[in-house]
């Protein structure tokens, strides 16, 4: 029996931020960086919250790739505020941050009332507004663990795009690779369905219209509110068909190299395509998944009557994108340690189709079949 959920409303919009002001009395949790206090964000949240004298407590000591001390001291500080609403305010690490807390801060309290959790993205990457998913790095052994259950999903959503117009470049190129990546593996994933597959089509087609736009100019309000979107789409699409091999190797490299989660996923990308494709060898049993990425060519406006060639044209697309976005298409020219890596690929390997988003990949990987995966993208 397949089964599509979105368990997340969401709210969109220009006073979209307004759903804050229905937490009259209430006391808030607010989950986020240094940054957003910093940068005087975070007071767009708060000048709402003030409005109907909500109480808030504003934790602020998330970091990139957010470790299991982080959630710990999180749930601790929750416990003493003793909070009746979560807010996340930031990109994929403060919304993962706030599942985790808001997750074990639940199982210690153990209240039959229902805490409600609102998730306001600052970036247009990670889609975990609508997922299921949170990311924790174990810092100790350099890994990523990927915790899933439906008690992580945030009960709504806010997305506001002028929280991003000031989103450095860099950033917009990297989060909205890991767009693009979100829909491509959801689409051919073992799990992909009718529901799943109108998401991840349309995301794909958002992000080829909108990704460079919003990159070249930041106060392109139309494109980033699309790019916004996408992320979000694609984050329904992903917490419901799940993702593959290149989430899988992206966790991999990340943690042990300190390479953004984007970014690791683009230069991921082309390979895991023409791996999943099985392109060169052209197996009738990788078909189904040739033909599916061939269809996203299609959509994006580079069609061809050979399967094998439109899947080529998707793959060549994907790599015109990454040069126009900057981004280095090689774990070399990100500084990764030629002979360190060369020494870890059995381990980076190993690790990667251990990780939670392999499974769903369409290819069964092997060890090997990663390890000369890595070793491609290296070079």
């Amino acid at each position: 029996m397949g089964n599509f959920k979105i368990g997340t409303e969401v709210h969109f919009g220009d006073d979209s931020l307004k759903r804050l002001n229905d937490f009259k009395d209430e006391k808030v949790f607010v989950v986020t960086d240094p940054f957003m206090v910093k940068s005087g964000t975070i007071n767009r949240v708060t000048d709402e919250l003030k409005k109907v004298n909500s109480r808030y407590m504003v934790y602020s000591d998330i970091v990139p790739d957010p470790s299991t001390d982080i959630v710990a001291k999180g749930v601790e500080a929750m416990m003493q505020f003793d909070a009746d609403v979560i807010v996340a305010l930031g990109g994929g690490s403060a919304i993962d941050s706030a599942k985790a807390i808001k997750y074990f801060f639940a199982k210690i309290k153990k209240e039959d009332k229902k805490m409600r959790f609102i998730a306001i993205p600052t970036t247009s990457g990670t889609g975990s507004e609508v997922t299921g998913f949170s990311v924790i790095t174990d810092k100790k052994n350099n890994v990523k663990s990927t915790l899933i259950d439906n008690e992580l999903l945030p009960d709504e959503a806010i997305l506001d795009a002028n929280f991003v117009k000031t989103v450095p470049n860099f950033v917009t190129a990297d989060t909205g690779m890991d767009v693009l990546t979100h829909a491509i593996e959801a689409y051919v994933s073992v799990n992909a369905n009718d529901f799943t597959d109108a998401f991840a089509e349309k995301v794909v087609k958002l992000v080829f219209d909108n990704l460079l736009k919003a990159y070249r100019n930041g106060d392109d309000l139309e494109a980033r509110k699309k790019m916004h979107n996408a992320s979000c789409m694609a984050g329904m699409a992903f917490n419901n068909a799940a993702l593959g091999l290149n989430h899988g190797m992206a966790h991999t490299i990340g943690a042990k190299y300190h390479i953004s989660h984007g970014r690791s996923n683009a230069i991921i990308l082309p390979y895991v395509i023409e791996y999943n494709a099985d392109i060169r060898e052209f197996n009738s049993e990788h078909m189904e998944t040739a033909q599916r990425y061939a269809y996203l060519a299609g959509i994006i406006g580079v069609p061809s009557a050979s399967v094998r060639q439109a899947v080529r044209n998707l793959i060549e697309s994907i790599k015109d994108l990454l040069r126009d976005l900057n981004i280095p298409d090689s774990l070399k020219q990100l500084g990764v340690p030629e002979k360190e890596f060369n020494d870890n690929l059995d381990e980076l390997a190993k690790t990667a189709i251990a990780d939670r988003t392999t499974g769903t990949n369409p290819r069964k990987p092997q060890v090997e079949d990663v390890k000369k995966l890595f070793k491609d993208i290296y070079s």
